[in-house]
């Protein structure tokens, strides 16, 4: 049995994934909008992986005995006045999403539950993960990204992303 106060983290981590994916369908819809296809289809992938990471931390409480209550999802409030914005924006938002995890993480050891302090090993590697792609893109996008034909480059690359679902097993 989860201690209650790791129970409502892991509830609360899945209304934050499913914010997070609504951001990232957010920046994708901005990027369609100016025609960049290839980074509205990095950030939609980027949605599609939100979504099941909170689907991780559902299943991962239904397994443990637990109904998590779920919540509204806010609507994203950022807006873009250029391109590099919404990738700053993703940087900033994987930084919170890692300080999350890394709260949770403390109240597991905290309450000595050692089953989801394995369970949350994997989110902590992906994190890291998920930070050092926003950062290369963002880095990527201030090396090129004044370039007209290095951002043309740049943008059929991200549209050559395809989606893999995690492989983690609860």
């Amino acid at each position: 049995m989860l201690k209650k106060e790791v129970s409502a983290l892991l509830e609360q981590q899945i209304n934050k994934e499913l914010y997070s994916a609504y951001l990232y369908l957010d920046i994708s819809n901005y990027y369609y909008s100016k025609n960049l296809d290839g980074f509205g289809n990095w950030f939609k992938i980027q949605a599609q992986e939100e979504r099941d990471h909170a689907m991780l931390f559902l299943t991962y409480l239904q397994n443990n005995g637990e109904a998590p209550k779920l919540e509204a999802i806010a609507a994203p409030d950022k807006t873009f006045s250029n391109f590099r914005d919404p990738l700053a924006a993703a940087l900033e938002h994987e930084e919170y999403v890692t300080s999350l995890i890394n709260t949770i993480y403390a109240e597991a050891i905290k309450a000595n539950d050692f089953r989801t302090l394995q369970f949350l090993d994997w989110f902590v590697k992906e994190q890291g993960e998920e930070e050092k792609n926003s950062n290369d893109l963002l880095g990527r996008f201030d090396l090129f990204g004044s370039d007209l034909k290095s951002l043309y480059a740049l943008d059929a690359e991200l549209g050559a992303r395809t989606y893999s679902a995690p492989s983690l097993t609860l």
